[in-house]
């Protein structure tokens, strides 16, 4: 508890309170005085020194932590960890306890481009969870690694088939078909003229496509006329 104790001192001696403030405003599920505001360049510095610590392990093992800051950077120690097993063991233990969209989206574990298989079948699993963030999480996952090569029609199926009221399981819902149409239009597209998306995340999805550089204006003209 010493060697966390020191680690937070850390955090607050990088502390940058204008940040913390403009943070707050874009976390709103986080309480304003549980960020400490530390910018996300030397949050990555700190995780990249710390992962190389004995103190790693014991930071790891501490949960639940009280500032955001702390969760940033378990998220940022999780994603340098090279081993898959013991990423994942680390990452099923963090994921119940992630409470905004900042950390799913920034935990991005480097060893998962090398395992897709068993990836995939995780994945299921945490878009099928109870958890908000879990489940974007999971969606996240998908849109990170499976719309290039590794791309199937199912798999934008699995996004399609989560139903929810959560703003931030649907803003990701919206992302990941925004992103889809511009990776893989003709797979995705009867996603959007099937309508098999909910309403609001229709609308979403077809706002975020026609602000993307990626897809083409012929193809933004088509999606204009799938408004509802």
């Amino acid at each position: 508890m010493e060697n966390n104790e020191s680690i937070r001192q850390k955090l607050f001696s990088l502390q940058d309170k204008k940040y913390r403030d403009f943070q707050a405003k874009l976390i709103p599920t986080v309480a304003a005085e549980k960020i400490i505001g530390v910018r996300t360049p030397e949050l990555r510095k700190f995780a990249k020194e710390l992962s190389k610590s004995s103190d790693c392990e014991s930071f790891l093992s501490q949960l639940p932590h009280e500032y955001f800051d702390e969760n940033q950077l378990h998220a940022f120690l999780i994603s340098e960890i090279k081993e898959f097993e013991a990423c994942m063991a680390h990452l099923e233990r963090f994921l119940p306890f992630i409470d905004n969209w900042a950390t799913s989206d920034q935990l991005s574990p480097k060893v998962f481009k090398k395992n897709k298989a068993v990836l995939l079948e995780k994945i299921r699993l945490w878009i099928s969870s109870s958890k908000t963030y879990t489940v974007r999480f999971g969606i996240g996952m998908l849109m990170q690694h499976f719309l290039d090569d590794d791309f199937s029609p199912e798999y934008a199926g699995l996004v399609a088939s989560v139903k929810s009221d959560e703003y931030y399981v649907n803003m990701m819902i919206a992302w990941y078909f925004a992103t889809a149409l511009a990776k893989q239009y003709e797979a995705v597209l009867p996603f959007i003229t099937e309508k098999r998306l909910s309403p609001w995340c229709h609308k979403k999805t077809i706002q975020k496509a026609l602000e993307s550089y990626r897809v083409s204006d012929e193809r933004k003209d088509i999606l204009r006329g799938l408004k509802v």
